[in-house]
């Protein structure tokens, strides 16, 4: 009895499983069937709203214009002309007229060397040439009329004086020399017997002995004169001696050689001595004003005084280097620029595009939208190589007026554009227009049914926001600006949008 009435609730609980399950096995396709349900509506309805969308993507038409093909480079400003300017001989600033900024003109006057001791040197040598060239006139003019007049007076004289030699004295000479003689002697007979006279009174006492000296001295004169009375008679009896009429002609030969120099003038040679030293004198003076001149320094050319290294009373020495390091600029005055230039750097692909007299276009952050105009004026000979870069530097000048290229400043970074050709009638569709996929390079457009087809292209040059179209475009199409979606359940096939590349 307990046995039968044990397996009868087992029996029970097995058919209340089952249908539990069977209850649960419904619910579940009922459910799995609203959820696919859903899904085929979410997939239908997200497709519409893509193909709404599609339509709604921004576009462009193709168009056709000219378009000027620009290289763009990186450059900076640089001065053409620089140089650090400095004396051409040691010595102290006396005077700077210039200041950093100044624009100078070519041979202004910036600065004064202290030129004190050239000054003294400079006195000295025009005196030296003065003297040189008084010398010179007065060669070449010859002596004056009143000295050749006084050289013959002296040569006539002498002659007189050597004729007189050789000819012998003259009776009445002779004769007058006697009359002096009797005349001596009778002076002295004279001065004799008073002599005699005071002697006697002397020794009687009559008169002093300092009386008697004075008659004394009378005597002794009066008996000089007869002496030399008689030497004259005798030298006049006896005539000229040999030896004085040869003195006396050797006298007028040397005055006759004198007479004719006076009236001759002088030699060739002296003249040509003379101008020699004239000559150096002036050399002298030259080099003196030349050193003068060295102590002001003037502009080499027209530029702008960028730096000023030494102030008056500062002590410098000529430099040769131009450099840039601390012992050229010591010894240096000023730092002098001039003609700003475009300095920039064109990849070797570029390089064929680029000739001399290419117009370009400056841009700098300085001076937001303002363009400064250029032409190239220097290509380099040899590349330059930098990080496995091959690039050649190319200068250009700045033909903008003379006030707007004043704003450009030396050692600016700026933005240069070489206009290196020009497409006309291209066709052409904005940059980012242009895509590149898995299948090429290729544009987006809408087909007839608004949906995005890709369209393989063939690319020519781009220039700025545009690209030029060479083939796969026919001009009448709307190019999409940006690249669409599209439903994940749709193969990718020619003419279809294939899968974005990440």
């Amino acid at each position: 009895m307990e046995i039968s009435n044990s397996s009868t609730p087992d029996v029970e609980k097995k058919s209340d499983v089952t249908k539990i399950s069977k209850k649960k096995i419904g619910k579940l396709l009922i459910i799995g069937l609203v959820i696919a349900i859903g899904m085929i509506a979410f997939r239908i309805i997200r497709v519409r709203i893509l193909r709404n969308s599609q339509t709604q993507l921004p576009s462009q038409s193709v168009e056709r214009q000219d378009l000027q093909i620009i290289v763009s480079a990186n450059g900076k400003i640089e001065p053409e002309l620089s140089i650090n300017l400095s004396p051409e001989s040691s010595g102290i600033i006396k005077n700077l007229l210039v200041e950093e900024g100044d624009t100078v003109k070519k041979g202004q006057i910036l600065a004064y060397m202290d030129d004190a001791n050239l000054q003294g040197q400079l006195t000295q040598a025009k005196a030296e040439v003065a003297s040189a060239q008084a010398n010179l006139e007065k060669l070449q003019a010859g002596n004056r009329s009143e000295e050749i007049a006084q050289s013959k007076a002296q040569l006539e004289e002498a002659q007189a004086n050597l004729n007189k030699l050789i000819n012998g004295n003259r009776p009445q000479d002779i004769a007058q020399a006697q009359a002096r003689l009797n005349h001596s002697k009778a002076t002295f007979k004279q001065a004799e017997k008073e002599l005699e006279r005071y002697q006697r009174l002397s020794d009687a006492g009559a008169i002093s002995q300092q009386e008697l000296s004075i008659y004394q001295t009378s005597q002794e004169t009066a008996y000089a004169q007869l002496q030399e009375a008689e030497q004259a008679l005798k030298l006049l009896q006896i005539g000229s001696r040999q030896e004085d009429i040869q003195q006396a002609r050797a006298k007028v030969k040397q005055l006759q050689q004198s007479y004719n120099l006076s009236k001759a003038g002088a030699r060739k040679e002296d003249i040509i001595q003379a101008v020699a030293q004239v000559n150096s004198a002036r050399g002298s003076l030259q080099t003196i004003l030349a050193q003068i001149d060295d102590t002001v320094v003037r502009a080499p050319f027209d530029g702008v005084i960028t730096k000023i290294y030494s102030k008056p009373g500062s002590f410098v020495t000529p430099n040769n280097t131009g450099g840039t390091s601390s012992s050229s600029l010591a010894s240096s005055i000023l730092s002098l620029t001039a003609n700003n230039q475009l300095v920039a750097n064109i990849a070797e692909s570029n390089l064929a595009k680029i000739r001399i007299g290419q117009d370009v276009k400056i841009k700098t952050d300085a001076y937001p939208g303002k363009v400064f105009t250029g032409k190239i004026s220097q290509i380099a000979a040899e590349a330059t190589v930098e990080q496995n870069v091959t690039s050649f530097e190319v200068k250009a000048d700045i033909t903008s007026d003379q006030k707007t290229k004043n704003l450009l400043r030396s050692g600016m970074n700026v933005e240069a554009e070489f206009t290196v050709g020009k497409k006309e009638n291209a066709l052409v569709v904005p940059t980012v227009a242009v895509v590149r996929e898995s299948k090429g390079t290729g544009v987006y457009i809408l087909n007839e049914q608004n949906q995005p087809i890709f369209i393989d292209i063939e690319t020519g040059v781009v220039v700025k926001n545009k690209t030029e179209i060479k083939s796969g475009l026919t001009g009448n199409e709307k190019v999409l600006l940006s690249v669409p979606d599209v439903s994940e359940s749709q193969s990718p096939r020619r003419g279809l949008f294939p899968p974005r590349n990440n």
